[in-house]
């Protein structure tokens, strides 16, 4: 698998996500797609805090160094984000970030992170005092690199203006922001500032989550995010009529071409200027052997240029 320079570290082009792990992909297919990934050649493998609380980053954690070598993934997580009491809390304290990344390294039975996130922006805490948990992370050998995610556009320049290396201080290496044909808002102000600050693009859902497929244009699979109890809600804005005269036009493309609409989606993202490494979930082994197909193909430019137009902002 083909990889990019992200600051000093090579990451694969695709990512492995592990949201569903330790809940609706237990270990033994989870086992099965971490192997076939690294044996695929990829070694970006994306993971948070909050997935299954806890739980995905404890499975991943269990693989490491009996099922794949430490030095054989970049492993990435998240921190400042929880689901208490069924409602989404974010807390970037200084105190709970590194509470955070405590447990996260205890969970992956890890000694360092590769890559340590912010999940989102916390409007109550000050920006200064979130940064100062990524500077305390690198000074103290814990993590590598540092980024964030889902900041908006300014959100993204100011915290990375402030991490400015020339002042000791632990460089914004990267965004992770949403992006697929049926989310294109990066390209408004992220993309250019990511650009401008020479940041890497971590695109989280490349596949529109799972609607690009194709699988949701005569309605809800049983076996399905969909309907699923865990992401019924994380599925349900992209099956508007617009998502519809998209995935209509992507599965045309893929008929054309002889690929498969996850195909088209997903070589879409991946190659679209100022994206990193696109980020994959599968529930099943079977699922991400469907993805890794992907690395051979690259879509004709009249076919891109077609999406663009289909898929517009």
């Amino acid at each position: 698998m083909e990889q990019r320079k992200m600051g000093g570290v090579s990451i694969s082009r695709l990512g492995l996500g592990t949201m569903t792990w330790g809940r609706d992909t237990d270990e033994n297919e989870a086992a099965q797609q971490l192997q076939e990934f690294v044996q695929a050649g990829g070694n970006l493998v994306d993971t948070a805090a909050v997935y299954g609380d806890g739980d995905a980053e404890r499975v991943l954690g269990g693989f490491i160094g009996t099922l794949i070598k430490r030095d054989e993934l970049i492993i990435a997580t998240k921190a400042g984000l929880a689901f208490k009491d069924g409602s989404r809390q974010v807390n970037n304290s200084r105190n709970e970030l590194i509470s955070d990344l405590d447990r996260s390294l205890s969970r992956l039975n890890i000694d360092y992170i590769d890559i340590w996130q912010i999940h989102g922006w916390d409007q109550n805490t000050p920006l200064e005092e979130t940064l100062s948990a990524l500077d305390y992370a690198t000074s103290s050998g814990k993590v590598r690199y540092v980024s964030v995610c889902n900041f908006s556009g300014w959100q993204l320049a100011r915290a990375s203006t402030l991490q400015n290396p020339i002042f000791g201080k632990a460089a914004i290496s990267s965004t992770q922001n949403e992006y697929s044909l049926l989310n294109r808002k990066v390209e408004e102000e992220i993309i250019p500032a990511a650009n401008a600050l020479n940041l890497g693009l971590l695109a989280w859902s490349p596949l529109g989550r799972g609607v690009l497929t194709g699988k949701y244009r005569n309605g809800v699979p049983s076996d399905s995010r969909g309907a699923s109890p865990h992401f019924a809600n994380f599925v349900e804005p992209y099956l508007s009529e617009r998502a519809k005269k998209i995935v209509d036009s992507v599965c045309v493309a893929a008929e054309m071409l002889g690929y498969s609409p996850l195909e088209v989606a997903l070589s879409w993202v991946r190659d679209a200027p100022g994206v990193t490494s696109a980020l994959i979930g599968a529930r099943t082994g079977a699922q991400l052997r469907g993805i890794l197909t992907v690395e051979q193909i690259t879509l004709p430019e009249q076919v891109r240029q077609a999406l663009n137009e289909v898929s517009a902002i």
